[in-house]
């Protein structure tokens, strides 16, 4: 069964940092490409990161760039989101999701493709 769980979140102040993992099982990590996507009350999911099969490629929207960092672990089907000078908006449920054959870029596709598995997310939630 595919599995992928989040954690690492919680309540946190504006300018802190929070580093948020997933964790894989059920399929060959090594064949998908992985991202983050938050979702705010009342919003659309959004897309904050992505990252090639083996972590040489990541990409990330404006209004994370610079702050958001995204990496992975192949050899513990591990996923992270870094989160540096933490912003009231940045508050959400993150959700980890992982794309067969995926680059980095193409992550941004994944809510409204085809062939994505997603976690439940964990909450994020910032004061200012």
């Amino acid at each position: 069964q595919v599995q992928l769980v989040e954690s690492g979140g919680g309540l946190a102040q504006a300018g802190g940092s929070l580093r948020l993992t997933c964790v894989a099982s059920g399929f060959t990590f090594t064949y998908y490409g992985m991202g983050w996507f938050r979702q705010a009350p009342g919003q659309e999911r959004e897309f904050v990161a992505g990252i090639n099969w083996n972590g040489e490629s990541t990409y990330y929207p404006d209004p994370v760039k610079g702050r958001f960092t995204i990496s992975r672990d192949n050899p513990a089907n591990s996923l992270y989101l870094q989160i540096d000078n933490l912003k009231p908006e940045d508050s959400a449920v993150y959700y980890c999701v992982a794309r067969y054959h995926t680059t980095a870029q193409t992550m941004s596709v994944a809510m409204a493709g085809r062939n994505s598995y997603w976690g439940q997310g964990t909450q994020v939630t910032v004061s200012s």
